[in-house]
């Protein structure tokens, strides 16, 4: 799960709210990293780039952490 608002809590309240969905429907979501981007408006470009660094670094370890996941579901 990762998410992005103009906020300062970067998606924390709606994301606690979807993890509690997904236990309920039985799904096995990533737990971590946990991405929660927080005044996204700082930190992409005109074009909608992501330029934050700390941030790109949080995506890139959930996505790393995705390919893990699906390598263990192949088993």
């Amino acid at each position: 799960i990762m998410g992005a608002s103009n906020g300062g809590f970067g998606t924390v309240r709606c994301q606690l709210h979807l993890r509690q969905v997904l236990v309920t429907l039985n799904t096995r979501p990533i737990q971590k990293p946990e991405v929660m981007v927080s005044l996204v408006q700082n930190k992409i470009d005109a074009a909608g780039r992501l330029t934050d660094e700390k941030t790109r670094e949080a995506v890139r370890g959930l996505l790393v952490a995705l390919a893990a996941w699906v390598e263990q579901l192949r088993g």
